[in-house]
């Protein structure tokens, strides 16, 4: 199952590679990483059609923000599911994810067996 994490601070990836490195080894995971919302729909539109199941994107990015890359990614690939993650757990932020079409929200830090319980959710539906 292939994952796409989208987010500006490069330092995350080796962290999402740590957390994940078991999923990874056995081959159940394939991580990409984006560091911005053009990146990201730059690596979703070079497969046709894309092989992502599941991005997991920052909200806030400078240049295109995270729910601005949700509503993108649900008007481009609607099979795609995405949910969003954000230092602030504020409920504008919440609500507009959730109306757009967020599987889910989450708050850093990440919570990553509740992270985990998603992923493993999508790959039972695959």
């Amino acid at each position: 199952m292939k994952i796409l994490f989208v987010d500006d601070e490069h330092d995350v990836e080796a962290l999402f590679r740590q957390k994940f490195r078991k999923e990874i080894k056995s081959g159940v995971l394939e991580l990409a990483f984006a560091f911005s919302g053009k990146g990201a729909l730059e690596l979703l539109a070079a497969e046709n059609p894309p092989k992502f199941v599941y991005v997991f994107s920052d909200i806030n990015m400078p240049g295109m923000s995270g729910l601005d890359l949700l509503n993108q990614i649900k008007a481009r690939f609607p099979e795609i599911q995405v949910s969003m993650i954000s230092a602030y757990g504020d409920h504008e932020n919440y609500d507009r994810a959730m109306n757009s079409g967020a599987k889910g929200f989450f708050t850093k830090p990440v919570d990553f067996e509740r992270l985990k319980l998603e992923i493993a959710s999508l790959a039972d539906k695959n």
